[in-house]
């Protein structure tokens, strides 16, 4: 089966599942990533290192994600 079509059918059966089972789940998600030894990159983040990501991503260049847009994009989408 599709790994995407498994990831949408678990995220369905999650946002189903009562509260003390979705922290069961995601228990035993860590479990499983330890025992694999993928890293969970933000899990053991202090106060600290989350004030320092939020003011980068809040001081970063404007045009790093500025969108750029002319005349010749603007198209009329009502008429009255």
């Amino acid at each position: 089966m599709n790994p995407t079509i498994i990831r949408d059918r678990l995220h369905e059966q999650i946002n189903r599942l009562p509260d003390e089972l979705v922290e069961e789940v995601a228990d035993f998600i860590l479990f499983l990533a330890a025992k694999r030894k993928i890293s969970n990159r933000y899990h053991d983040w202090d106060d600290r290192q989350w004030h320092e990501f939020a003011a980068q991503q809040f001081f970063r260049a404007e045009d790093e994600d500025e969108i750029e847009y002319s005349l010749k994009d603007a198209r009329e989408v009502y008429r009255p």
